[in-house]
């Protein structure tokens, strides 16, 4: 809390003195109508910063934490980044009796380099090409956001074997529509975390790779081939609030007197959203053999026993919820009764779950 103040200062950048010459000499050339020369200084003025990216007098300081992850963004020199640095390593030793890991806490230089936050690359965008609708440089010294590389190699890796997308024999056991179900959550998962990113196209290798081991396992199950299995599962599904729809690879399980239960894998559109909410813990999917589709099949809720809208509840980690402390919800203690991340509930205990106001309806 005394960082921030002490290494903050200053309204605004002052304006970049050769710029401001660049500035003069094409309104000199403007008024003389000396068009190739004010064509060629405009171009050159594009690779000139507007303002003063060394003014001594402004000073920005940005602290963000989440859990243990924390990270400072500051303008200014290296030489104040190490001070601030050094201020914090005093801070955590005296106050908390706590060592900072030098080796774990990098000064980055934002422009040239990236910081990893959450599972993000983040660094300063810098293009003197992009333009906006006013002829002005438009992302220069914004905040980007990118999925790593090695994150997505590493995704990949988990499909792949020699190289090569593989099928995952594990899974064979289960229903068809298990299998779609599970590649679907991990890949959704995945994909839907990293929607802040404005490379999150390049998502769709992953996706390629998932999809092709989820192809391979579904031909493995049932002794085909690949084009075979595309063929039966290829479907067309609407992206929820465009008009727009994806290929898809999908499973339908009638029901009498119901809606069909669906399972598919894609419809999610890889495009960068600035305002996507975003969740840290993605739904994950457990079964043995064929216990997903039999439960949801049942179309009744495992803790109140009604039939509207009934759907899965996923946890992450069963252990979680065997932590010591205050008495246990009902939906948790059924949880651990049943020894299951997944419990098929009804919309309305759904909701208050997630809200944490469920009021513990007698289970049946």
């Amino acid at each position: 809390e005394n960082i921030i103040p002490k290494y903050t200062k200053g309204n605004r950048r002052a304006p970049s003195k050769e710029y401001q010459e660049y500035q003069k000499l094409i309104s000199r050339h403007t008024y003389r109508k000396d068009w190739d020369i004010v064509a060629k200084l405009k171009k050159d003025v594009q690779k000139i910063p507007s303002k003063d990216t060394n003014d001594p007098n402004f000073r920005r300081c940005y602290f963000i934490r989440y859990a243990d992850d924390w990270l400072i963004g500051f303008s200014g020199s290296k030489e104040e980044a190490e001070t601030i640095k050094q201020d914090i390593t005093d801070f955590l030793n005296k106050e908390l009796n706590l060592t900072l890991s030098q080796e774990k806490t990098l000064i980055t230089h934002a422009r040239t380099q990236y910081a990893r936050f959450l599972g993000y690359d983040i660094h300063v965008l810098h293009s003197d090409t992009k333009h906006d609708s006013r002829g002005q440089r438009s992302i220069n010294g914004a905040i980007g956001l990118r999925v790593p590389q090695d994150i997505m190699r590493n995704k990949m890796r988990e499909y792949m074997r020699a190289g090569k997308p593989i099928h995952r024999p594990e899974r064979t056991i289960n229903s068809e529509f298990d299998i779609i179900s599970q590649f679907q959550a991990e890949f959704r998962g995945f994909a839907q975390y990293y929607m802040l990113a404005y490379n999150v196209h390049q998502i769709n290798d992953v996706k390629r790779i998932v999809e092709l081991s989820l192809v391979k396992t579904l031909a493995n199950k049932y002794k085909t081939t690949v084009n075979k299995i595309y063929k039966k599962y290829k479907a067309k599904r609407k992206v929820k609030g465009k008009d727009k729809e994806l290929t898809v690879l999908q499973v339908t399980v009638e029901r009498e007197k119901k809606k069909p239960l669906v399972a598919y894998f894609g419809g999610v559109e890889l495009k960068h959203q600035k305002k996507a909410q975003i969740e840290d813990i993605p739904a994950k999917i457990y079964s043995k053999r064929n216990e997903l589709i039999t439960r949801l099949l049942n179309d009744r809720c495992e803790l109140c026993g009604s039939d509207d809208r009934v759907q899965m509840h996923h946890v992450k980690k069963l252990k979680d919820l065997r932590k010591e402390g205050k008495e246990k919800a009902a939906w948790v203690r059924r949880m651990i009764e049943i020894k299951r991340k997944t419990l098929a509930v009804c919309h309305d205990c759904h909701v208050k779950i997630h809200a944490g106001t469920y009021d513990g309806k007698k289970i049946r």
